[in-house]
């Protein structure tokens, strides 16, 4: 009579550890220790799929360290290095912090420096708003800090972070994600879209975050710690303009006279931080049109004027741990994972960016430069609307 065969299979995770046991004929009676009752067993132990992330910003160094909390393998490539300043509005505001609350990092977060934010006003040229209280603090913290204490919290869970150093694949095929920031578009309905930041001091506001519509554009404000300021703006150019561009102080500073103006007259820039970012895109996009894997501004990017990016990039990342782990696991298919990720994302954040949309309109449209203007940003009504319908 033939010996005896059985087959196991050991689903183990990247530490060692086993995760679950099958046999192929009856189940053994013991198996701590890997004590067989068959006369001869044969081991397949599998080891979950490693995860290739693309980008090591807000979204991909999250995603990965979610992965990494539950043993999955994860590689991610940053172009860049840490730290570094990003052309962003360095603050979260909206559901951001309670994912980073359950991935443990909110705290972290603190102990480096984050400033609460309570309190908001708006400006439209020289008309101001009343200030305003948020429904919930914001959590101001320089990119520069951020996305520095992101890599190292993803080191210390073991994850593999490739600094300078590009993606060369021109595929984003199966296991990989794409978390690389926004995808470059020269111009948009004729327009040419940058984006502008600068550290400051010497920066007087009357809110803890203001948003200031400037000729061009709009310019926000948020306090950071040890008395900076963040002021960063969104600005539009016609395509075919060939004039001169001005320099980067002017455009930030905005038009003589108007309480943006008055806010930087004095200030004093940290040169150092100064970054700028071209070639961007607002216009909406579903999860579920791509082919590849995307969350983060890899996927879409809401118009900075809703104060809610950041939230997205943290909300994106941990919607997409659970089906990558599945995948990692053996448990899904890569096409289900992708799809999974997809409709979340596209259930979560259709409304924002819709809505968003509308208000990124309302800043540059001529009709609040006059009486109309006026009267709008003192509606408590219109308030309460952007801060509940893009969060």
């Amino acid at each position: 009579m033939p010996a005896l065969t059985q087959t196991f299979h050991i689903q183990v995770a990247a530490d060692g550890s086993r995760r679950n046991l099958r046999c192929g004929k009856s189940a053994p009676t013991d198996v701590g220790g890997y004590l067989l009752s068959a006369s001869r067993a044969r081991f397949e132990i599998s080891k979950p799929s490693p995860i290739k992330i693309v980008g090591g910003g807000l979204a991909g160094l999250t995603l990965g360290i979610g992965l990494r909390q539950k043993g999955i393998p994860v590689t991610v490539w940053e172009a860049g290095h840490y730290p570094r300043h990003r052309v962003c509005g360095e603050f979260i505001s909206g559901r951001g912090q309670d994912v980073l609350a359950r991935l443990g990092l909110l705290e972290s977060f603190r102990q480096v420096g984050s400033v609460p934010a309570h309190t908001a006003a708006f400006f439209l040229g020289r008309t101001a708003s009343v200030v305003r209280s948020l429904s919930a603090p914001a959590l101001c913290l320089s990119r520069f800090a951020m996305d520095a204490l992101l890599a190292e919290h993803f080191r210390q869970a073991g994850g593999d972070l490739h600094e300078n150093a590009r993606w060369r694949d021109k595929a984003f095929g199966e296991g990989v994600v794409r978390a690389n920031g926004r995808r470059l578009q020269l111009t948009e309905d004729g327009q040419r879209w940058f984006g502008l930041k600068v550290h400051a001091r010497n920066v007087p506001l009357a809110a803890d975050l203001e948003m200031h519509r400037a000729q061009f554009g709009y310019v926000g404000f948020c306090r950071l710690k040890d008395g900076e300021v963040n002021v960063c703006g969104l600005f539009r150019r016609p395509a075919a303009a060939h004039e001169p561009q001005p320099p980067w102080t002017d455009i930030l500073r905005g038009q003589p006279g108007t309480p943006l103006w008055e806010r930087l007259e004095g200030a004093v820039f940290d040169q150092g931080s100064f970054c700028s970012v071209a070639g961007i895109s607002l216009r909406p996009q579903r999860a579920a049109a791509r082919s590849e894997c995307c969350i983060g501004d890899a996927l879409t990017m809401i118009p900075p004027v809703t104060g809610n990016g950041m939230s997205m990039a943290f909300e994106a990342a941990e919607m997409a741990i659970g089906p990558l782990a599945a995948y990692s696991r053996g448990e899904s298919s890569w096409s289900q994972a992708r799809q999974s990720i997809a409709e979340a994302c596209d259930h979560a954040f259709a409304r924002r960016l819709a809505w968003a949309r509308w208000f990124q309109w309302m800043m540059f449209t001529p009709l609040l430069r006059g009486g109309f203007g006026s009267v709008a940003v003192h509606l408590d009504l219109l308030w309460r609307t952007m801060f509940i319908y893009t969060r």
